[in-house]
C-alpha cells in the first residue's frame, strides 16, 4: 500500500527514464503523480521549484531531470552541463526541505566515479580521485547531490537518498547524434549504414574501453524499490555488475542489425573512461534489486523500437 498513499513529483518524468518510472508508479497504484514541464517550471530557479511544490504538495520527489549527452556533448558544453545539473538538484532538494517533503530520491551518475577507480566500482571509491575529464563537470555536478543529501540529513534530519546508475539504454532513448549516448548512437549508425549499403562505419576511440549497461525498465524498477525500502545516507550503485568492451558492443549491435561492413576506429578521438563496472551488492542487500534483462535481448528490443518509431514516415 506504500504507493497508494503517496503524492509524487517526478522531474524528468516525460523523458527517457522518467517515462518508465511514471508507468511503474501508475502500475503500483500511485494516485497522484506530477510531472513538471520545463516550459512551466525552470527547475534551476528556487521560485519556480517553490511554485511547483505549492501546487503539487508532494510527499516524495524523484529527481530524474538532467542535461545529458555523450562524450561530444560533454566536451562542447561543460559549463552548461555543470551549472544546469547542479542548480536543478540544489534548488529541488533545498525547497523540498523547506516544504517538509517526506523523502527525496536523487539520481547520480557513474560518471562521478574517479577515472581510474578499481573495478568493480564500489560506493566507497566515489571520492578517491577525479572523474574522467570529458564528463567531469557533469559527474561532479551530480555528485554534489550526495554531499547535499548527507549534509541535510545530518543538520535537518531530511530523508534524501542517492542512487548511482550505470549507462542506461532501451526503447524511447534519444537517438539524436548530437547528444546520444553510445548504444543509441551505435544503433543509428549501424541501421543507417545497412540502409545505405555503406562499406564502413567510423567510430570514436579504439574500442577498448568497457562499459556496463542497464535496461531502462530495470532502472525504473530499482528506483521504485529504493524509494520504498531504502532510507540510508550512503550512495547505492544501480547496475548489472557486467561489462562489455565498446568494440564487442559495436559488433553485437551490427550483428543484431544485420550490418556486415567494417568498423573503422579513430584513435585520435577520446575513449572516455577506460573501464566501468559496478559492484551492485549493496542494492541487492538493501532493497532487493537485481537486474533481470540481458544485454542482447535488450538491444534487440531497442533496435526494433528504433526501426518502428524513429524510422517510421511522419504523418502529413
Amino acid at each position: 500500500m506504500f504507493w497508494q498513499s503517496q503524492r509524487v513529483v517526478v522531474t524528468g518524468g516525460a523523458g527517457f527514464l522518467g517515462s518508465f518510472v511514471v508507468e511503474k508508479l501508475r502500475a503500483q497504484g500511485c494516485p497522484n503523480i506530477v510531472v513538471p514541464r520545463s516550459r512551466e517550471f525552470d527547475l534551476r530557479e528556487g521560485s519556480a521549484v517553490a511554485r511547483l511544490y505549492e501546487a503539487a504538495r508532494p510527499t516524495l520527489v524523484i529527481h530524474l531531470a538532467a542535461v545529458v549527452g555523450g562524450i561530444g556533448a560533454n566536451r562542447a558544453h561543460p559549463g552548461k552541463f555543470f551549472y544546469d545539473n547542479a542548480m536543478m538538484g540544489m534548488q529541488l532538494m533545498e525547497q523540498a526541505r523547506q516544504f517538509g517533503v517526506g523523502k527525496f530520491v536523487a539520481l547520480g551518475t557513474v560518471c562521478a566515479y574517479p577515472k581510474f577507480a578499481p573495478t568493480p566500482f564500489r560506493e566507497t571509491d566515489l571520492w578517491n580521485g577525479y572523474p574522467e575529464e570529458t564528463n567531469a563537470p557533469y559527474g561532479l555536478a551530480k555528485k554534489m547531490l550526495l554531499v547535499q543529501a548527507q549534509a541535510y540529513r545530518t543538520e535537518y534530519g531530511f530523508n534524501a537518498i542517492f542512487l548511482v546508475p550505470v549507462n542506461l539504454y532501451g526503447p524511447r532513448d534519444n537517438f539524436d547524434p548530437a547528444v546520444s549516448h553510445v548504444i543509441p548512437a551505435l544503433i543509428r549508425k549501424a541501421v543507417e549504414a545497412q540502409q545505405q549499403d555503406a562499406p564502413t562505419i567510423p567510430l570514436w576511440g579504439d574500442g577498448t574501453p568497457t562499459r556496463e549497461f542497464l535496461h531502462v525498465a530495470d532502472a525504473a524498477e530499482a528506483i521504485l524499490l529504493a524509494a520504498e525500502h531504502y532510507n540510508g545516507p550512503e550512495p547505492v550503485n544501480i547496475g548489472t555488475g557486467s561489462e562489455i568492451s565498446i568494440a564487442d558492443l559495436a559488433r553485437l549491435i551490427c550483428d543484431e542489425v544485420g550490418y556486415r561492413g567494417e568498423l573503422v576506429w579513430d584513435a585520435s578521438l577520446p575513449n572516455g573512461q577506460p573501464r566501468r563496472r559496478l559492484d551492485v551488492s549493496r542494492a541487492r542487500e538493501l532493497f532487493g534489486f537485481t537486474a533481470r534483462r540481458n544485454l542482447r535481448d535488450g538491444l534487440r528490443e531497442t533496435i526494433a523500437w528504433y526501426r518502428d518509431h524513429a524510422l517510421r514516415p511522419k504523418a502529413e
